[in-house]
């Protein structure tokens, strides 16, 4: 899909021969270096080093792929323009195997190793958790792209920040008086039993009472469970409304035996994307979701009413009009969720810019620049839609999507506001110290 505004036009691009083996020294886990285009003078020269904590292996590894392509096509844009201060940026990839040890472990090794300025990239919620208290012992600033509501809950520190991504919280608020006026007022929910599915079972019933409904049964499933027609028996027979929600690399066979289960005779279904993250939805064996409906942070298929910006972040990341990358249909993406590394990296530029972030000794500084952004306009840095960024709260602010399965493709039938999925807090990160 052409880029016809040329917001993201990297035809100026150009890596000499001596940048080309500088980023080669680096070793592997350099995405983008410097070399790219001719800098404005800045007080340093040194390359801002982002800490890429990603889920290379483990559970989130499907995650990971489209997190490190989406992070390379905005490190490239960023840079194209300028870079952030005038100088370079680039990432310094560690695997954390979605594993909360080895993410702590991670993070001190970009602190003490690395010397990175930022970390960033984290999705999984277990990882999070498992990070964030490192990140404030070596005040670091870590800017997650999870979505747990672990950031909003207050429960983590003041150098652990989410704005470029919604929380469960906000999401499921946003969501239930559409599920209840369109699918069902008896839910039957099922999740995996880790942080990120208790975010569902804790939030998702009381907005469902609110507009009417109620809960008929919560079933967890662990997120490494490679069979489940086991649990499909403790759904109630009255259930009108299926909410699954699932992680992991078996997500398809999970899809696959709940078919096998109902046929056509089930529920209707609401499903949030993640239980068909990096799925070919045409897949053999899931014809029985046709005319259901899904939860999506920013849209697989293009859509007729797609802004020029989010045309040329599809182009910029190679996302193809299925949702695929270009030239290879089987590479399927998880769009649902990896608009957050682009979005993300664009929030720490602008908040390094108003701080005039020079170096590690400015990291408290970056935290309090954040933490005093607001609005984020719908645009080439936003391309997802507008948002708001709460500095109490650490966490950003924003639309939804939600699709119906029809004709083989996801269609968007419906995006909420910003205010549906609003919600009060009295938590403050500001007041702790740096």
């Amino acid at each position: 899909m052409p880029d016809t505004k040329g917001f993201f036009d990297l035809t100026a691009t150009r890596v000499n021969r001596r940048s080309a083996l500088k980023g080669l020294a680096a070793g592997a886990g350099l995405i983008a270096g410097p070399g790219f285009v001719r800098y404005a003078q800045a007080e340093s020269s040194a390359p801002i080093r982002i800490g890429f904590q990603s889920h290379r292996t483990g559970i989130g590894a499907t995650y990971a792929h489209w997190y490190e392509k989406t992070t390379a096509a905005a490190l490239k844009a960023i840079n194209a323009a300028g870079g952030i201060n005038g100088r370079p940026v680039e990432a310094i990839i560690e695997d954390d195997g979605t594993d909360a040890g080895r993410g702590a472990e991670v993070v001190a090794k970009f602190a003490r190793q690395h010397k990175t300025n930022i970390v960033y990239g984290t999705l999984f919620s277990n990882v999070v958790t498992g990070s964030a208290p490192t990140a404030g012992e070596l005040r670091m600033p870590y800017y997650v792209v999870s979505e747990g509501y672990h950031v909003a809950s207050g429960k983590m520190n003041r150098w652990c920040l989410q704005p470029g991504i919604t929380d469960v919280r906000q999401q499921v608020s946003s969501m239930a008086p559409w599920i209840v006026a369109n699918a069902g007022k008896k839910v039957t929910m099922i999740y995996p039993d880790y942080a990120f599915g208790y975010d569902h079972r804790d939030f998702l019933p009381p907005a469902l009472e609110k507009n009417g409904a109620e809960v008929l049964a919560r079933i967890a499933i662990p997120p490494t469970e490679s069979s489940f027609t086991k649990y499909f028996p403790q759904i109630p027979a009255d259930t009108e409304v299926l909410y699954h929600v699932m992680v992991g690399p078996a997500v398809l066979t999970f899809v696959k035996e709940l078919g096998e289960f109902y046929g056509t005779s089930g529920p209707k279904l609401f499903g949030f994307i993640d239980s068909l993250e990096g799925v070919d939805i045409n897949s053999p064996g899931l014809e029985f979701l046709e005319g259901s409906h899904f939860w999506e942070g920013s849209p697989r298929y293009a859509q007729a009413n797609d802004t020029e910006a989010q045309k040329a972040y599809r182009a910029a990341v190679g996302m193809d009009d299925n949702g695929a990358a270009v030239g290879d249909p089987k590479d399927v993406s998880t769009a649902g969720h990896m608009f957050g590394c682009w979005e993300t990296l664009y929030v720490i530029k602008k908040a390094m810019e108003d701080c005039d972030y020079k170096g590690t000794e400015d990291r408290a500084r970056l935290v309090e620049a954040t933490e005093a952004l607001t609005d984020l306009a719908e645009g080439p840095e936003h391309p997802q839609g507008p948002k708001i960024f709460n500095g109490k709260l650490h966490q950003v602010f924003g639309v939804q999507y939600i699709s119906r399965l029809e004709g083989g493709r996801l269609n968007v039938i419906h995006r909420t506001s910003i205010e549906d999925g609003l919600y009060e807090s009295d938590v403050d990160y500001t007041t702790q110290p740096l």
